[in-house]
Order: structure tokens, then C-alpha cells, then sequence
């Protein structure tokens, strides 16, 4: 039998059916058709998110995480040239002339859309200003750059300071702490997808917080970062290593880790692009 409840609110009489509930499981069989055609609304056979456990303390490492730095070792990377000495759980990048020159340390890993935990601390007392003043950035698929500068009370070009798409978009607004403290990036990082012919379907697309704030909100980017060029795409594999960026400038690094996101969101979207 179909029970219906009839539920005054106000003027409004609304009614609550339980015809289509699935006894097996909570959820119903008889609602709309969502977009796609796969699933209804409040479908009972519609699978339930994985389960994954939060870090005890803000900015952990989720139990799904990829750590990449947790203060003790560096087998996640492959330096440049000299392996970035670690102190009271911090990596710091050393100066050129000890490493020999640029000196970029890379994941021996390599990934694709990833969600990007990192906490960096520009060196106090600052001695340098603008672009020299605790440089340094994260290169996602060694390509595209979010910048790493000290931005507090430190003028430079808009789409040269911290938060920014390097030589694309500044951030939305500037959260710089004071040099000495450490600082969080919590970045969303989406790669662009090519057609067989190599030509750009979808761009690279980046969410970024600084400490805690929004600065980049599904920011496409141009292309490969460049330095006084306008950057441009061109065709590469699905999956590559991220670097941190040696700037000649002693930023130290700690508690990273990455979460490797599954495609299923984007492939709708990137069908819509395809029409």
C-alpha cells in the first residue's frame, strides 16, 4: 500500500511519498533521470563514496594521501644536483653555490590531477626584495607554476607574487604571513587534456588556498610557465612529476603530500567541451 502523509506548511500543502524507497537499501527507483542518463535522483543503487580518514591534526595527510615530505626523508625526490638538506623537520633550499648552480628538486613519481598539500617558510630577515625575496614555486607536471614568493609588504609585478599562475593571473587577494612563518598552500591542480592530433581540448585548470584563503578559484591557465613570454600548450603525456623550484633563495619546505583524483568528474565535463 502507498503511504502518504500530508504535511501543512503555512499555505503550502506538500506530499511525502514512499512508493518508489528500495526495501533493500535507502533510496528510491522511480525518480527523474539525472544528466548523463546513468543515475536517478536519490538512486538506491548509486555506489557510496569511498571511504577515506582525515588527519587527526589540520593539514595532515588524509589515510588516501601520497606523502612526499614528512620531515625525516627525501625517497620521494630526486634532486637536481645536491640532495636539500633537512633540519628540525624542514627542507631548505641550499644556496647555489653548494649545490654547484640551479638545483630543482623533483617527485620520482609522476602524476596527473592531484589535490596539493605543501607548507613553506620564507627566510627571515629577508635581505632581497620583489622577485629575489624567498622565491621559489611548485611546478605541477614540471609545466605549470604556482609562485612561491615572500609577499609580505614586498612590491613586485601582479602576476609575479605568491598565489599567482606565474605570468598569467594574480591571485584574488594577498594573505601573505610575515617572512619566518610557515605558510599552507592547499592547490587543486586539473591537466589539460589533448586530442590524438595534439591539439587542446580542455587547459590545465588550478584552485588554490593560501593559508586557509582563496587566491585561485578553477583558474585556467595558459600553458607551460615562461618567463616574459605568453605561455602556450603544447601536446604531453597524461601523468608527470612535480618539481619545487630553485630560485637561489633558502625557502624551506615541510608536511607535503598529494591526493591523485579520480577522472570521472572531469570526463563528463571534457565530453561537454567535445560537442
Amino acid at each position: 500500500m502507498t503511504l502518504r502523509t500530508m504535511v501543512a506548511l503555512g499555505a503550502t500543502l506538500v506530499t511525502l511519498s514512499t512508493s518508489g524507497m528500495a526495501q533493500d537499501k535507502p533510496g528510491f527507483k522511480d525518480t527523474p533521470m539525472l544528466p548523463g542518463g546513468q543515475w536517478r535522483v536519490h538512486d538506491a543503487d548509486r555506489p557510496a563514496p569511498v571511504v577515506v580518514t582525515p588527519a587527526k591534526q589540520p593539514g595532515g595527510a588524509p589515510s588516501d594521501a601520497v606523502v612526499l615530505f614528512d620531515g625525516r626523508s627525501l625517497d620521494a625526490w630526486t634532486p637536481q644536483r645536491k640532495a636539500w638538506p633537512i633540519k628540525d623537520g624542514a627542507m631548505t633550499v641550499p644556496s647555489r653555490a653548494t649545490a654547484g648552480g640551479e638545483n630543482a628538486l623533483v617527485t620520482k613519481q609522476s602524476f596527473g590531477d592531484v589535490q596539493l598539500h605543501l607548507e613553506f617558510r620564507s627566510p627571515n630577515p629577508p635581505t632581497k626584495s620583489s622577485q629575489d625575496r624567498g622565491n621559489s614555486g611548485v611546478w605541477f607536471m614540471q609545466r605549470y607554476e604556482v609562485q612561491i614568493l615572500d609577499g609580505y609588504q614586498n612590491p613586485t609585478y601582479a602576476d609575479g607574487t605568491v598565489g599567482a599562475v606565474y605570468g598569467w593571473k594574480p591571485p584574488l587577494v594577498n594573505a601573505s604571513r610575515a617572512p619566518g612563518e610557515w605558510q599552507s598552500y592547499d592547490i587543486v591542480f586539473e591537466r589539460p587534456r589533448f586530442a590524438p592530433d595534439g591539439s587542446l581540448v580542455r587547459p590545465a585548470y588550478v584552485t588554490a588556498f593560501l593559508n586557509g584563503v582563496l587566491v585561485q578559484n578553477h583558474q585556467a591557465m595558459l600553458g607551460t610557465t615562461v618567463w616574459r613570454q605568453v605561455a602556450k600548450y603544447t601536446a604531453h603525456g597524461d601523468a608527470a612529476p612535480i618539481q619545487l623550484q630553485d630560485h637561489d633563495s633558502p625557502v624551506s619546505f615541510r608536511n607535503i603530500w598529494v591526493r591523485p583524483l579520480p577522472e570521472a568528474a572531469i570526463a563528463q565535463d571534457l565530453k561537454e567541451n567535445m560537442k
